[in-house]
């Protein structure tokens, strides 16, 4: 089995055990890692920017973390357990835990020295502008 299979096979079965496979920034085949979970997202494309929708429910600000760096784009944090309580029978947790992961390449268009971030009822919304030279400019043109 090559790598490319053993990489095929690594995909098919994160995606069957509902766990995201995770590469760190440098895009290193070798140092693939798996995440526990992987919060689902919407991306949008506007004149001005692109939008990221990442549904992160139960997960707090603070365990958010929005980094650029090499022209990709990472969020990443955690959803942590409830406490078990003494006396309390779970009789199914389907919902997942831990931590996670998610990259994007940024697009050429886009610039990455502008990324903001906003958190509200447990969707991240990460507004990534386009770079100047990237949008479109209007000019008059002259009858003569």
């Amino acid at each position: 089995m090559d790598a490319r299979e053993l990489d095929d096979l690594q995909h098919r079965l994160a995606a069957l055990f509902g766990r995201a496979p995770i590469r760190p920034p440098s895009g290193k085949e070798e140092a693939l890692t798996v995440a526990e979970w992987a919060p689902l997202v919407d991306i949008v494309e506007h004149d001005t920017e692109y939008l990221i929708k990442a549904e992160l429910p139960g997960v707090k600000k603070d365990d958010v973390k929005v980094t650029v760096q090499d022209d990709v784009l990472t969020i990443t944090g955690e959803r942590t357990f409830e406490k078990e309580e003494k006396g309390r029978k779970y009789h199914r947790v389907e919902r997942a835990y831990g931590r996670f992961a998610r990259s994007f390449t940024l697009p050429e268009d886009a610039d990455g020295n502008k990324v903001a971030a906003e958190f509200n009822d447990g969707v991240l919304k990460v507004h990534l502008p386009k770079s100047e030279r990237a949008k479109p400019k209007s000019i008059e043109v002259k009858i003569g």
